[in-house]
């Protein structure tokens, strides 16, 4: 058997009814031209007939029941996987649209997953409109982190178009030594682990430390600096208690695009992908006039080179950023919003390793004591909504020549956190997925297409117009007689 580790069994033990903790991928694909029609059912059958399990799919806890969950907590390997219950063959009815596709997925991301059995589904879906389906994977975080699930999912896939016979996704073995894109992405579980793991390492940064925290502390006094704390955004609908049931909405835009936004404003492509959220975030609640006066904050796992790193490092860290969500004006809103990020990322810069993931685990510890207290949606937030910005494969990738157009990553929610916004990158294009709470955040879809028009919008103001050619006057012909 194998003891799951303390910040693992910290989401067994934030498990219940109302925030099962379980990440997913969304995959939609196009058949290979001239697929039979047989070709998803001969799919699920090989996949299903391909019974080498490996890990973590073939994972089950020891001891399923609450207190084998809580104390304790291990894994053990299960030889009989049932994989007529883990593998699913669902279909819309034809044509099926991305919204009934996205409403499919809720309903399937809010069941939780059966502590008797490996914590994961894989769910093969056809019937989408332009001869496409879908593969919808969810496994508790426990196992794995979302973006590590995303990286498990991309292994599964070829850059050959041709390859076929592949390996089932639970057949994939991990790949601890090959560097595949995504390897450092920066997610808040990562950001807490690393800095947990500095716990066991003593150094002599105590001076920079308090350092730090103090001028983290000080920054409420000095809104001139730009620098965000924790606990500086309001309590707003965000930041409810939530239920069990989950609603997804995706968003899908030309990497291009937002490039040339962020060239032309000078500021980082994560600064547009704030901006477009906080845009959004803004329009939603004023609509539902719960709009706060003090703006929103998000807080944001991100990768940065300590001050100490002098080779090719990454380290990753957690910071909090202004949206400037009570910012009328848009070019002011993202102004405000480079002007917050380029501050924190210089604080954490300033930091030496060891100095940066105690200093990680410190500005983190309020939202983990939340989720394990019960505190969240009780009392202020340490911050309104999480925002995760993870490059992902640049090449298109196959299965069984059928070809990935798109990969959304599916988020999970907490107490005082009913909206997750996750974005991947794949293939020049970067994938929004919004994750949140259906009965808190009533008509949450707007936020994907709310964040379309807020991208029409910057560009409009921020790229010239090509200039219209003057017509050419028309010459007048004499008539003859």
């Amino acid at each position: 058997m194998k003891r799951v580790n303390t910040l693992d069994a910290s989401w067994l033990a934030v498990e219940s009814e109302d925030t099962p903790m379980q990440v997913g991928t969304l995959q939609i694909f196009s058949l290979p031209e001239g697929a039979p029609e047989t070709f998803l059912r001969d799919m699920v059958t090989r996949m299903k007939t391909n019974c080498d399990v490996a890990s973590p799919w073939n994972y089950k806890l020891a001891n399923a029941g609450l207190f084998g969950r809580l104390l304790s907590p291990h894994w053990k390997v299960d030889r009989h996987i049932d994989l007529d219950y883990h593998v699913r063959h669902s279909g819309l009815p034809k044509p099926g649209s991305e919204r009934e596709l996205g409403i499919l997925v809720s309903r399937l991301h809010s069941n939780p997953l059966d502590f008797a059995r490996p914590l994961w589904e894989c769910h093969i879906i056809e019937g989408l409109e332009n001869n496409r389906f879908a593969l919808y994977t969810k496994m508790h975080h426990s196992l794995i982190d979302g973006i590590s699930g995303v990286r498990l999912m991309q292994r599964i896939l070829s850059t050959d178009p041709d390859e076929i016979n592949m390996l089932a996704p639970w057949s994939v073995k991990p790949q601890r030594n090959h560097k595949v894109a995504g390897d450092n992405a920066a997610t808040i579980s990562r950001a807490f682990q690393e800095a947990l793991q500095a716990l066991k390492i003593q150094a002599d940064s105590a001076p920079r430390l308090i350092s730090a925290i103090s001028r983290i502390a000080s920054a409420a006094r000095h809104p001139e600096d730009h620098l965000t704390a924790p606990f500086a955004g309001p309590r707003s609908s965000l930041n409810r208690r939530v239920t069990g049931q989950r609603r997804l909405a995706t968003q899908h835009y030309e990497l291009s695009r937002l490039k040339a936004l962020a060239k032309q404003a000078e500021v980082s492509l994560n600064d547009i992908v704030l901006y477009l959220c906080s845009t959004a975030l803004r329009r939603f609640l004023m609509e539902q006039h719960r709009l706060p006066d003090t703006s929103l904050t998000s807080g944001i796992p991100v990768n940065i080179r300590p001050a100490d790193d002098q080779g090719t490092g990454t380290a990753i860290s957690f910071m909090i950023a202004n949206l400037a969500t009570n910012v009328a004006d848009p070019l002011e809103r993202l102004d405000h919003i480079r002007a917050s990020t380029a501050s924190a990322k210089t604080h954490l810069q300033s930091l030496p390793r060891s100095a940066l993931n105690q200093y990680t685990m410190l500005l983190m510890s309020p939202y983990i004591l939340q989720l394990m207290t019960g505190l969240g949606g009780r009392v202020r937030p340490a911050f309104n909504v999480t925002i995760s910005n993870v490059p992902g494969p640049e090449q298109t990738l196959y299965y069984e020549g059928a070809k990935l157009e798109a990969m959304y990553p599916v988020s999970l929610i907490t107490h005082g956190g009913a909206l997750n916004i996750t974005c991947l990158s794949y293939a020049g294009s970067l994938n929004f997925g919004f994750t949140g709470c259906r009965d808190t955040l009533p008509s949450m879809q707007k936020l994907a297409v709310y964040t379309g028009e807020a991208l029409d919008e910057l560009e409009s103001l921020l790229l010239p117009k090509p200039k219209a050619k003057p017509k050419t006057p028309r010459k007048r012909v004499k008539k003859a007689g």
